[in-house]
């Protein structure tokens, strides 16, 4: 079985002039390698296909595969994420992971917030922003944080994203707007303690393989800056059994509500009454396999990276009726 693999290469970005904010949620070559290597020791033929252009051109070449691993994130719009599953799509080629519709809700974090809630996961009080207009219309309870509605790898947040006054809300907003020109999402802060959780599988035959505790320091909220150099600014802790059912079930709730399929990350954080709140959910979570934290997280269980590979294409091979 011949497997392509579809990717967006920071380093080719970067080659091309665009900044490191720009491409933060890019890979580096060891991820595309790791995983490549992995694919192998399954016995799959494998291919590196590259990003949404590099696809379109093997494509007009007659290229075909069996399955693409697609960790394509994409560069432009609220639906990049969705647009490499999209022409696998009409090329009725199958791949790991979700589709189009589910990378394109996902990405926008307000969207999903609306899924979420109507399923009945817990989520904190918050707003759209979509034009200065709309800040003063705001009447949620300080502290408040705010971020990009459609940003991931924690683009645009600093600690200046935590919010105590209206005065900073017109601020921070404001350079939101402008500078990601998309809105930005404001929500009632969440204090309690961070977790982010793992999940494989698709429907009913999802389960959470395990979870970790994110301590950043000085309780600065996790931006992209902190991800990056999470080893100088971050305490990674196996979670705690005491948290463990109730950070497991909202992942499956949340899982199942948006109908992700194979594997992804779910983050959810504690209210101030102690009761754990969806975040973000991450269908395309990083798979570095020494610095990403889903690949992080299942170590943590006890399931080493070739392995987590495995149960992600296991489960694909299954939705897509294939056979190794």
């Amino acid at each position: 079985m011949k497997v392509g693999l579809t990717y967006d290469l920071r380093s080719w970005y970067l080659g091309r002039g665009y900044s490191m904010e720009d491409t933060a949620e890019f890979d580096k070559q060891e991820t595309i390698d790791a995983i490549d290597t992995a694919l192998r020791n399954m016995g799959f033929e494998t291919e590196s296909i590259g990003n949404c252009f590099q696809l379109i051109g093997a494509l007009a070449a007659g290229k075909k595969w069996d399955l693409v691993f697609n960790i394509a994130e994409g560069l432009y719009g609220d639906g990049r994420e969705s647009v490499v599953p999209a022409i696998l799509d009409q090329y009725r080629i199958p791949y790991v992971f979700s589709g189009p519709v589910i990378l394109g809700v996902s990405l926008n974090k307000y969207l999903t917030r609306l899924i979420v809630a109507a399923a009945g996961v817990p989520v904190s009080p918050g707003m759209l922003i979509s034009s200065p207009s709309d800040i003063k219309k705001c009447n949620l309870e300080y502290p408040l944080f705010i971020k990009p509605v459609s940003e991931g790898t924690g683009k645009g947040i600093t600690e200046k994203n935590l919010l105590n006054t209206p005065a900073e809300l017109i601020d921070v907003a404001q350079y939101l707007l402008a500078r990601f020109n998309q809105p930005a999402l404001v929500e009632e802060y969440l204090p309690g303690r961070e977790f982010t959780i793992g999940v494989i599988g698709s429907g009913d035959e999802t389960f959470a393989i395990g979870g970790m505790e994110i301590e950043c320091s000085n309780n600065y909220p996790y931006s992209v800056e902190f991800k990056e150099n999470y080893q100088e600014y971050c305490k990674y802790i196996p979670m705690a059994t005491e948290f463990s059912d109730e950070c497991k079930k909202v992942a499956l709730d949340v899982w199942k509500a948006l109908g992700g399929v194979d594997a992804g990350r779910v983050d959810v954080k504690a209210d101030r009454n102690g009761r754990m709140c969806f975040m973000e959910v991450n269908p395309l979570a990083g798979l570095h396999p020494v610095h990403s934290d889903l690949p992080i997280l299942s170590g943590m269980t006890g399931i080493n990276f070739q392995t987590l590979i495995e149960m992600i294409v296991r489960s694909s091979l299954k939705r897509h009726n294939l056979v190794l």
